[in-house]
């Protein structure tokens, strides 16, 4: 049975909405059906059922398409006007920023997905994209075509280590998807090495305290980083002149530049 956001419940009929990711939006069951699993053999069953479902999809690849839903707030992220409308604005409040930075020179994307901020960064120089999902690249492209940009396109993982270094390295959720601090490590060591002195790390991450559909993307969770500490985590990694702000509830976003 496939995850539903809205149902009613298969053992008492009650209404419920459940948020992106919840058990009961796999099992069908109202919260307080599935919390007498124990005590009934069809409510077991569901729940059990349900759990394996829930593991499946969370170990299905991402789609390209499921990024630009996500952004979007489409299909099964959709949260509502209550959630999705913030949501809206605050990814423009973000967009804009980045817009205004002045970026130019040579950029790299690094983990550039479907192409969600490529456009943009396309516009501000020489843009070099790195990703190692295919498709994702493939939608990245189509999207470039369809506003008449360019940009170098390369198959290949984005924590590998660079050839080259250039003005700006652009990174979104990268930071999320490291799970430990040796993984968040790698990925500053391996931006630090892709930028000059001077050079531009600028970012997009998930805001602690954001509800559970922003911060489970479609390839998996998203850790938040809390703007204080990651600031304070790339100030003593080679950074210098770190500025994190965050939105209201989603995003956290910054600029760190390297060391002269």
């Amino acid at each position: 049975m496939p995850f539903r956001r809205r149902f009613d419940c298969l053992w008492c009929g009650r209404t419920w909405e459940a948020s992106e990711g919840d058990l009961e939006g796999w099992a069908a069951l109202c919260p307080d059906c599935l919390g007498r699993a124990d005590e009934n053999g069809f409510l077991r069953a569901r729940l059990r059922t349900a759990l394996r479902e829930r593991a499946a999809a969370l170990a299905e690849p991402a789609r390209a398409g499921d990024w630009e839903d996500w952004y979007l707030r489409r299909g099964r992220f959709a949260a509502g006007p209550l959630y999705d409308g913030p949501w809206a604005m605050e990814l423009d409040e973000v967009t804009r920023w980045v817009d205004d930075l002045g970026l130019s020179g040579v950029l790299v994307e690094l983990g550039a997905g479907m192409g969600w901020w490529t456009g943009l960064l396309a516009e501000k120089g020489e843009l070099w994209l790195f990703d190692e999902d295919p498709a994702s690249l493939d939608a990245a492209r189509t999207r470039l075509m369809a506003h008449g940009l360019l940009a170098h396109l390369h198959l290949r993982d984005p924590l590998a280590q660079p050839d080259r270094q250039v003005d700006v390295v652009f990174a979104a959720y990268l930071m999320g998807r490291a799970g430990s601090d040796e993984a968040l490590d790698q990925v500053v060591s391996t931006v630090l090495a892709w930028l000059r002195p001077g050079g531009s790390f600028v970012f997009v991450e998930a805001l602690p305290g954001a509800g559970e559909g922003f911060i489970v993307g479609p390839a998996g969770p998203l850790l938040p980083r809390d703007p204080e500490s990651l600031g304070g985590h790339l100030a003593v990694r080679g950074f210098d002149t770190v500025e994190v702000g965050s939105t209201r509830s989603a995003f956290v976003y910054g600029r760190a530049l390297a060391a002269e």
